[in-house]
């Protein structure tokens, strides 16, 4: 990556038998691996462990490391027909809390929330609160919650392609939100600048719906005020959150906005 900040992504490795509650999320993960976007702006790391023992040694041999880690998920159950669930983070209010919603909310499916709770799988290690790490969970059925949990019955047959590749999209469209989800800083802040002689009315012509674009530009040169991340202006305006990323794009070609300085963990 870019920078030295980390998204953390693991699956246990414990239950070699069970095709949902252990092979689901290894294969699911193996594949974000392979398809990661060249020179992305986070460093990913990918941990395949045994669960509570392994999550336990690795931060016990990597304490130094976790100051890197910025966000994470634990992948499990994620190849059966059930509706997503998302458990959040310790803290409950973090960016990947705040992204996980926003693409469950647009993606269309079916889902629920849960709050953090000390149970479960290697979330509860780190967001154990001496490490507290954005680290929640995302599976489709919650744990224990179906028959076939724990059984043998959780087997090839029981989960299908088609919720695999479904949860391998969300997957991918949450990493992509966290890739894109910058924090910008307006470069002409005291009242609105004019945007004609910066050729942006000309700009707009490519986009499908010109009001809708003069709109998300006035909305992103109000708050890049280096507080509001992109994901918080969509939210805020209610516009797509793709639209909010290409307005900002080209706000920063004519040299409207600028991008925040990263953190000290940046290369």
């Amino acid at each position: 990556g870019r920078t030295k900040e980390e998204i953390l992504l693991t699956a246990h490795i414990c239950h070699p038998s069970l095709a949902n509650d252990n092979l689901s999320g290894i294969t699911l993960l193996a594949f974000v691996a392979k398809l990661l976007p060249e020179n992305p702006r986070y460093t990913y790391r990918f941990l395949f462990i045994p669960g509570t023992i392994g999550s336990i040694t690795w931060l016990a041999l990597n304490q130094r490391k976790t100051k890197n880690i910025k966000h994470g998920l634990v992948a499990s159950l994620l190849g059966d027909a059930g509706g997503f669930t998302y458990k959040k983070s310790r803290r409950g209010n973090t960016e990947i809390d705040q992204v996980v919603n926003n693409v469950l909310v647009t993606c269309g499916k079916e889902y629920q929330h849960i709050d953090f709770f000390p149970y479960g799988y290697d979330e509860r290690q780190f967001c154990s609160p001496g490490f507290n790490l954005a680290v929640g969970n995302l599976s489709r059925s919650q744990f224990g919650q179906f028959p076939e949990y724990h059984t043998s019955a959780d087997n090839l047959d029981f989960i299908k392609a088609e919720y695999l590749q479904e949860s391998f999209e969300i997957y991918q469209h949450i990493l992509y939100t966290l890739e894109k989800n910058n924090y910008w800083i307006n470069q002409n802040p005291y009242c609105e600048p004019q945007l004609g002689k910066r050729g942006l009315y000309d700009s707009i012509g490519g986009f499908s719906d010109r009001k809708e674009m003069q709109m998300a530009m006035l909305w992103i040169l109000n708050l890049s005020d280096g507080e509001h991340s992109l994901l918080d202006i969509a939210e805020k305006s209610g516009y797509d959150f793709d639209l909010i990323v290409k307005v900002s794009e080209l706000l920063e070609k004519k040299k409207l906005l600028f991008l925040k300085p990263q953190s000290h963990l940046d290369t």
